[in-house]
């Protein structure tokens, strides 16, 4: 199934993508998804439900957040080896975990926000892995059982501030730095989230190109590693880290996202997302 929710900023109503690609609305049977929804239960409930007998959503309305409830955002740094070596960083023997505030979630394509102050804004298009039952120091070999689906995330990054400290999430948790979608897709439609091909670009040159196939540390890996230090709660989300090709590792010089620019970003099987950057206004 495709999970999706549309309407306007906090009145969106759920809705199921069908075989055809087309946005039918759920609304007529029940409220906005929330992580009950998540579980096994939840997402056998809903696979019961044919999207041939729902309505089809005349035009292209907005797509918010594919459901209510996040309670955290936990992000995977140089995660593939090739963009550690173009930031300059070593590659990590384990995890870097970091986690996102949940403030800066929003739609797929709504706009994103530069920041006052704001010099090095960039890009990073991720696999993001929804928990569907809640996790505690789960092994590998169970870790994907705990999966209700996956969606693409754009890890927006102002590198600037970043980098101010050893601690990264000043600048990644902005407001609007976490579009999320188009949909969640369950994990019965991905059988493999290790052979994901994805690909971002900015005013239509493409910037990243990559796939999950060369991550250090796959999914099941991360989920079982992050189990152990936090519970994982359905509805939680693990970006697990981008490809080469961001801002500030371009050669021969850094480019930065400014007003006006046009990102568009997406993971095989999972849809697309396109964002344009606007100045913060009070």
């Amino acid at each position: 199934m495709k999970l999706c929710q549309f309407g306007d900023p906090g009145r969106e109503k759920p809705g199921l993508v069908d075989e055809e690609g087309r946005l039918r609305d759920l609304s007529g049977l029940r409220g906005a998804f929330t992580p009950e929804d998540l579980s096994p239960d939840g997402l056998s409930r809903l696979s019961a439900v044919d999207p041939r007998e729902l309505p089809l959503v005349d035009g292209s309305p907005r797509l918010g957040v594919p459901y209510h409830g996040v309670s955290k955002i936990v992000c995977i740094g140089l995660n593939y080896s090739d963009h550690a070596a173009e930031t300059g960083l070593p590659i990590p023997t384990e995890p870097i975990v970091f986690l996102k505030a949940t403030s800066a979630l929003c739609g797929p394509d709504d706009d994103t926000i530069q920041p006052p102050r704001s010099t090095k804004l960039d890009w990073e298009v991720e696999l993001g892995v929804v928990i569907g039952r809640t996790a505690r120091h789960v092994s590998e070999a169970e870790a994907l059982g705990h999966v209700a689906g996956y969606c693409v995330v754009n890890d927006v990054s102002e590198r600037a501030f970043q980098m101010q400290s050893s601690q990264w999430d000043k600048g990644k948790g902005c407001d609007s730095f976490a579009p999320v979608g188009p949909w969640l897709v369950t994990a019965d439609e991905v059988p493999d989230p290790q052979a994901l091909d994805m690909w971002l670009d900015v005013n239509g040159r493409r910037m990243q190109t990559g796939s999950t196939r060369t991550m250090i540390f796959g999914v099941a890996a991360l989920l079982s590693y992050c189990s152990a230090y936090m519970t994982l709660f359905p509805g939680d989300i693990i970006a697990t880290g981008t490809p080469p090709g961001v801002g500030m590792g371009r050669k021969p010089e850094p480019v930065w996202l400014k007003a006006g620019d046009v990102v568009t970003l997406g993971i095989q099987g999972l849809g697309r997302q396109r964002q344009t950057i606007v100045p913060w206004r009070e």
